[in-house]
């Protein structure tokens, strides 16, 4: 049958396990232009190299991103795996040093697979009071002196903002790569590569994606080198997102600026709204002047907004209050607001942090809120129905 040309606007799904090369010459062409490693290649091999659909869905987030080029993987976790992976070059492999806030799962695969299974040495740095104390920062990192440093833009769970810009000079001034999960602020907010970040992660399961219906994750950077070892990496190991996937992927970018904004903007109301209620001890919003990161956020993201995380503690005279208070509440939002150990929905979403975290965050009344993008005054009123209830019991 001979092939037509579809006027669709929309690249297919190729779910081609491999693609056709037609002789041995044009396949010994492809394989041998291979090991250059190229974002697109000349000609397709294997999905699991590179997936035209993939590619395609990586060029909507390169715009997003405003970098030189964007892989995707399977989630967020096999994202930051290819970023740290390829700066790891056995015994000659110097020191990795993590900031301390950062998302419990990153934590437990630095611990788990990083130092029990590889064995690498894996350095921390904790913040004072809320912030990171950059003066001790750079004594640390002139002693150390690191491959890389690993920050997010906006701490998960306490939402921590860092300075990006000043963590990012003085890692340059000893010759450490700058590694950035932008998850939480996305570049809709911020854009790390642009004050000298080597590699942005994300995981595109949250707002790039923003439905809840897939997992996906992202590296971006503009260095030709650390692309091409992040391609080789990934293709060796097998993260390469479906195509499937990727399609479903690009179509929900394309409403990505319209659903964070107005998340963002959601955050910013409710926020204030739950830093007045009396049955609440403190709020982490780094919109509000309270938090102690407020200096950061003005200062990375003008007036555009503070993401769409807000993290909460129940007021109580002691523990056993505190955690009743949480339950009550759970269990009174539950038709509205979910309990979905996730973010980026739709619908705002909620996940008791002590239950998920344990020790780290020991306090049983706090609650990571996911807010979402639907009409302000339907979260509001379900949520003062819940504090109305928690307050009676």
């Amino acid at each position: 049958m001979k092939k037509k040309e579809v006027n669709s606007s929309r690249i297919p799904i190729y779910r081609d396990a491999g693609f056709e090369l037609y002789d041995a010459l044009s396949t010994a062409e492809a394989f041998s232009k291979e090991t250059e490693h190229s974002r697109e290649p000349d000609k397709y091999i294997y999905s699991r190299y590179r997936n035209p659909t993939v590619v395609s869905a990586e060029e909507e987030i390169m715009k997003l991103e405003k970098c030189a080029w964007a892989l995707l993987t399977q989630s967020g976790m096999s994202a930051i795996d290819t970023a740290l992976s390829i700066f790891q070059l056995g015994k000659e492999t110097r020191p990795w040093l993590f900031f301390t806030e950062i998302y419990g799962g990153t934590i437990s695969y630095i611990e788990s697979v990083l130092k029990s299974r590889r064995g690498l040495d894996i350095q921390y740095f904790t913040p004072e009071n809320g912030n990171y104390n950059l003066v001790e920062f750079e004594k640390v990192i002139s002693v150390l002196k690191p491959v890389f440093v690993y920050i997010e833009t906006i701490s998960n769970p306490m939402l921590i903002v860092a300075d990006v810009e000043g963590i990012t000079g003085i890692a340059k001034k000893y010759g450490t790569k700058v590694i950035i999960d932008n998850t939480f602020a996305t570049p809709w907010l911020y854009k790390p590569l642009n004050e000298g970040a080597d590699i942005v992660i994300h995981s595109a399961t949250k707002y790039f994606s923003g439905h809840g219906n897939l997992t996906a994750g992202v590296i971006c950077g503009n260095d030709n080198k650390i692309m091409q070892s992040a391609i080789e990496y990934r293709k060796f190991v097998g993260h390469t997102l479906s195509a499937d996937d990727a399609y479903r992927l690009q179509t929900q970018i394309q409403s990505f600026d319209l659903r964070f904004s107005r998340q963002c903007s959601n955050a910013t109301r409710l926020a204030a709204f739950l830093n007045d209620q009396p049955v609440i001890n403190h709020v982490w919003f780094p919109g509000l002047k309270i938090h102690p990161s407020n200096q950061f956020a003005e200062k990375l993201f003008g007036s555009k907004g503070y993401g769409a995380m807000i993290t909460f503690d129940f007021d109580g005279k002691d523990k056993t209050e505190k955690k009743n208070r949480r339950d009550k509440f759970i269990e009174s939002v539950s038709e509205k607001i979910k309990l979905i150990p996730t973010l980026g929905d739709p619908h705002t979403i909620l996940m008791p942090v002590e239950a998920v975290w344990g020790t780290k965050y020991p306090e049983p009344g706090m609650i990571r809120l996911s807010v979402g993008f639907e009409e302000y005054s339907e979260l509001e009123r379900t949520i003062v129905k819940a504090l109305d209830i928690v307050k009676e019991n």
